[in-house]
């Protein structure tokens, strides 16, 4: 997943892309509107600042919007109506006011990913007869939230279902824990940790792998998180 981080603060540009690194996105960064333009090619997300040297966020977000549906996300000092408004008209996804908590940017982050990535899924499963996924001979169908392996229904919790979808979501790419514990943690009031997390993956590879013991369909991928392969 690349963001792009449009600021001209380069204190606040290194912080924000540390913290985003963290996460497990890939960064490129951007001090001005000329050098967002020359960026912008394979951008999943964009984070804007409003006031730039040559121009505003509202310009790039303007030419993403013709472009392509990608989210984008406001960072600025300006907390006035007039501006927050502005910059939801146009498209943007939400606008976040300068200072912020790196957990809460975070958040916000995850939240419009969960948007646009059910989205898409909704997408793929259209196209894909009907809202069915499929992962190896494991088959999901969106519609009404039902699991099967090898033809036969398979039984999950609504933890587990919600982090499978998480994982077919973003197929192909390396979620960390921190954004697995995101995509899971309004479900039911539950609370889920680190922890509690490493068991609803092996739980979910017990249901779903041949041999779980040597996963093909839920990948881990050391030091960095887990991820469902594009070819599986």
């Amino acid at each position: 997943m690349k963001i792009l981080l449009v600021e001209d603060d380069a204190t606040i540009a290194s912080g924000i892309e540390y913290s985003l690194q963290q996460e497990g996105f890939v960064v490129s960064k951007a001090a001005s509107v000329k050098e967002a333009y020359e960026l912008m090619e394979g951008v999943d997300l964009y984070l804007l600042d409003l006031t730039l040297p040559d121009g505003t966020g509202y310009d790039i977000c303007r030419r993403v919007k013709e472009q392509s549906d990608k989210p984008v996300i406001f960072l600025s000092a300006c907390d006035e109506e007039v501006n927050v408004v502005m910059g939801l008209d146009m498209g943007g996804d939400d606008y976040i006011t300068k200072p912020f908590r790196v957990r809460e940017l975070m958040s916000r982050i995850h939240m419009v990913l969960r948007r646009y990535g059910n989205s898409q899924n909704n997408a793929v499963g259209n196209e894909s007869n009907n809202g069915i996924i499929k992962a190896g001979n494991v088959t999901v169908s969106v519609n009404d939230a039902r699991v099967y392996k090898n033809g036969k229904d398979v039984e999950l919790t609504a933890l587990e279902y919600r982090l499978l979808l998480t994982m077919l979501q973003n197929r192909g790419q390396v979620l960390s824990r921190n954004q697995l514990l995101s995509g899971i943690w309004d479900i039911a009031g539950d609370y889920v940790n680190d922890n509690t997390l490493t068991v609803y993956v092996k739980r979910l590879r017990d249901k779903l792998e041949d041999d779980p013991a040597q996963p093909c369909i839920i990948e881990t991928v050391r030091g960095m998180g887990y991820r469902i392969g594009r070819d599986v």
